[in-house]
């Protein structure tokens, strides 16, 4: 019996048995084919339906044609979507998992460009992030979408689904019509909390109606939408328990936060773990039905204790499981220690949807080719060869990993003394130690695959050949270069980053930090030297810094720190001379500051790749292969990709990526 006690017990929600308490909860993905699900999602739904998930809950789907708020949205209204449903429900079934599916109409919370059709929304109010005005629909048009919930419905259950959430949370008409702030009408929807439920209550019925005795039912709710004049917590209560108290649904899943504060819809590593528990739990103690608590859950443990403590029910855990399909069932076997435990980067999961491309994750690259590169792909090789890898960084890992886990015999040679590469660096600034996971990861999977690690083992070509392998992965990263086209970026005043990081914090002076990329590197590094006292210049030439930090909802909360740092930014400019006193020009007014009194500058850019080893063992083995940062300078995830990929080369299979 596992060691989590409340996690793997059965749960009845209404008329459906859920065999444990772990909900993949609906998240996008952008694997829809045509506008539908296909094989793609259908692969990624089992694999962790087969990785041990209780309950499977899809992404949105469409109920009506004025919803079309992104490319692959899937169009439920479509009775063409039906044989799709009996095909996806069937597997996820077969793997004995349930599967609900979501159903929602974006509202507002999208673009017309789709469809060349005005946004529907309960008043003329925008939304911040998608910027279009909506047209206030009508009565005729409120029909059509207690209609449309009521048809799809209908093809759910005809399609095999054992339940339905309605989607009232983050980006959902049914929330914009229970919000004050963007429900500003005076008819019957509008006005009191009762008319602005009224949708939502209307909807459930059309729902329940067409759906019938044996199909659950439930809802999202968003338990605070975090806006001026929006929906709190206290609304939010009230709701739940009206909507259980007239009987329509049969369990309430939570959320909070919406558009205006997406971190806190989809929290990056900044945001603590379990970040939502309290409001779930004051929905909890509303009704009588079973609530789903979220939050960067990706801990068994953390998962267990808020059943034990009564915050929730049931627990999504999402990003965890992209992560790691296995994530229950090594749960449920007491190998925890063996999860590849998701770190909330959300470089793959949540900013590639921001990027209109498919869903992945930086540490687990099979993420949407599960047929392909799933569990069951990982056939023992007929003839193991004898591969090394030289490299101990993600993009050497992975690929020893992925080697050995065919069955391949393994050698991994690292020239320092520990594997990581420049994760190691990364850890040692502010709010993003849980790199440290994933050489964690890695290492416990090098481990469990039996791959030979030898530290501190600085290999030559002559070495390697000596060795006889049968193919050489090399994947000896990339080294640290300064800026030589800008005048005095060889002074003695210069570090790279590593050089500041690998040595003792400076005292406080006052740095120029010069971004080139517009990530974690220098927005992190800006972050380590202001809590050491320093003054901090940072020079972009692009239109804000940490422009790549968006995407994975980490720009608000780096701005929300540094405003106590008082930092000086230059948006839109460029260093012409560091020789004494560093000269600025502004890109686009062509003005030029000068910054008085600097004691370090730091250039953060990107490095040289070290290639040597490669093309000295060009043409002297039989399968060479490049990855990572010795093909090119790459962030990890694209390094992992790229370890994963040149380790699926030597077991013979060349790959389409989607």
């Amino acid at each position: 019996m596992s060691q989590y006690r409340h996690l793997f017990t059965p749960i009845a929600l209404g008329p459906v048995k859920v065999r444990n308490r772990v909900v993949f909860s609906a998240h996008l993905t952008n694997f829809a084919e045509d506008n539908a699900p296909g094989e793609r999602l259908t692969a990624y739904y089992r694999e962790r339906a087969k990785g041990g998930a209780g309950l499977v809950i899809t992404e949105e789907q469409s109920v009506h044609p004025s919803d079309f708020a992104y490319e692959k949205l899937i169009h439920a209204y479509d009775p063409a979507v039906v044989p799709h449903y009996r095909r996806l429900t069937a597997a996820v079934k077969g793997e004995g998992a349930a599967i609900f599916c979501q159903l929602n109409h974006n509202g507002l919370q999208g673009f017309s460009f789709f469809n060349d059709e005005p946004l529907w929304g309960p008043s003329p109010v925008g939304d911040g992030l998608f910027r279009e005005v909506p047209a206030a629909i009508d009565a005729a048009q409120i029909a059509e979408v207690i209609e449309g919930y009521g048809r799809v419905a209908a093809h759910v259950q005809s399609g095999g689904f054992d339940g339905i959430e309605l989607q009232a949370s983050h980006s959902s008409i049914l929330r914009q019509f229970m919000s004050p702030h963007t429900n500003r009408r005076t008819d019957g929807y509008g006005g009191s909390p009762e008319r602005r439920l009224r949708l939502t209550v209307e909807c459930l019925e059309a729902v329940r109606a067409a759906a019938g005795e044996g199909v659950a039912v439930g809802i999202r709710l968003c338990t605070d939408e975090l806006i001026d004049g929006g929906l709190v917590l206290a609304d939010v209560v009230e709701i739940a328990r009206r909507l259980d108290g007239l009987g329509l649904v049969d369990f309430v899943n939570t959320s909070i936060g919406t558009t205006g504060r997406l971190y806190m819809v989809e929290g990056p590593m900044t945001v603590p773990a379990g970040y939502q528990s309290a409001h779930t739990a004051s929905i909890r103690e509303a009704v009588n039905v079973p609530v789903i608590g979220v939050g960067r859950v990706n801990d068994p443990l953390m998962a267990d204790r808020l059943l034990r403590d009564g915050v929730a029910d049931l627990v999504g855990v999402v990003r965890a499981q992209i992560a790691d399909p296995d994530w229950a069932a090594k749960s449920q076997d007491d190998l925890a220690a063996e999860i590849r435990k998701c770190i909330a980067c959300n470089q793959y999961c949540i900013g590639l949807m921001g990027l209109n491309q498919p869903l992945s994750c930086i540490q687990h690259p099979a993420n949407g080719s599960e047929a392909e590169l799933g569990a069951e792909s990982y056939r023992q090789a007929a003839a193991p060869k004898r591969a090394i890898v030289v490299g101990g960084g993600p993009a050497g890992m992975e690929a020893a990993i992925v080697a050995a886990h065919h069955g391949h015999r393994v050698t991994l040679f690292e020239k320092e003394a520990v594997l990581g590469g420049n994760v190691n660096w990364i850890v040692r600034v502010p709010q993003r130690l849980e790199y440290g996971d994933l050489i964690r990861n890695k290492i416990s999977e090098l481990n469990r695959y039996g791959v030979d690690v030898r530290l501190g083992a600085e290999v030559t070509a002559a070495e390697i050949l000596a060795e006889a392998p049968d193919a050489v992965i090399v994947a000896t990263g990339q080294e640290e270069v300064r800026p030589a086209h800008i005048p005095g970026m060889d002074g003695e005043r210069v570090r790279t980053p590593i050089e500041v990081l690998s040595g003792p914090r400076p005292g406080p002076c006052h740095v120029l930090i010069v971004d080139d990329i517009g990530s974690h590197q220098a927005t992190s590094l800006a972050e380590y030297l202001a809590e050491a006292g320093c003054r901090i210049s940072l020079v972009t030439s692009a239109f804000h810094v940490g422009q790549e930090l968006g995407v994975t909802l980490d720009l608000e909360l780096w701005h929300q720190r540094m405003a106590a740092h008082e930092i000086d930014l230059y948006e839109g400019h460029i260093v012409l001379d560091a020789s004494v006193d560093p000269v600025l020009l502004d890109i686009y007014s062509n003005r030029q500051t000068t910054l008085a009194d600097v004691g370090l500058i730091v250039p953060v850019n990107h490095g040289r790749s070290r290639d040597g080893l490669y093309h000295e063992l060009a043409g002297r083995v039989a399968a060479l292969y490049r990855a990572g940062d010795a093909v090119s300078p790459k962030d990890v995830g694209e390094a992992i990709l790229d370890g994963h990929r040149a380790a699926r080369k030597v077991c013979g299979m060349e790959l389409n990526w989607q």
